[in-house]
């Protein structure tokens, strides 16, 4: 019989889960974004303006990118959990990890409220 020992850890559930909605969530912005951009005029600088000046294309996109590191976040840590052995290394890429993700998303957040 194996002995589990409860030390607060969730073992995997919820974390799945959030992949799976933030992969259904990247889908969907995906087929969205596509679809726009399929059915408008010609790619141009002023059609991708007029594309992301609307507020509902900023906030998908942000809400796009938000899922996009999340998803990353939960691919990068379990890679790192299961290749690096020593806890000094993992804790300095889970740092570098995090920090980029989240220079990442202000800088989305940036770009797309700067247009």
């Amino acid at each position: 019989m194996v002995n589990r020992v409860i030390v607060g850890a969730h073992y995997g559930l919820r974390d799945w889960l959030v992949q799976r909605v933030t992969a259904v969530i990247i889908t969907l912005y995906v087929l969205l974004f596509f679809g726009l951009v399929l059915s408008g005029p010609k790619l141009d600088f002023a059609t991708w303006r007029l594309l992301f000046s609307p507020q509902w294309m900023k906030v998908a996109t942000l809400l796009f990118m938000i899922s996009v590191f999340v998803h990353a976040w939960i691919g990068v840590r379990d890679i790192i959990m299961g290749y690096v052995n020593s806890a000094g290394l993992r804790l300095a890429l889970y740092s570098v990890v995090i920090s980029a993700l989240f220079v990442y998303a202000a800088w989305s957040a940036r770009i797309l409220w700067g247009i």
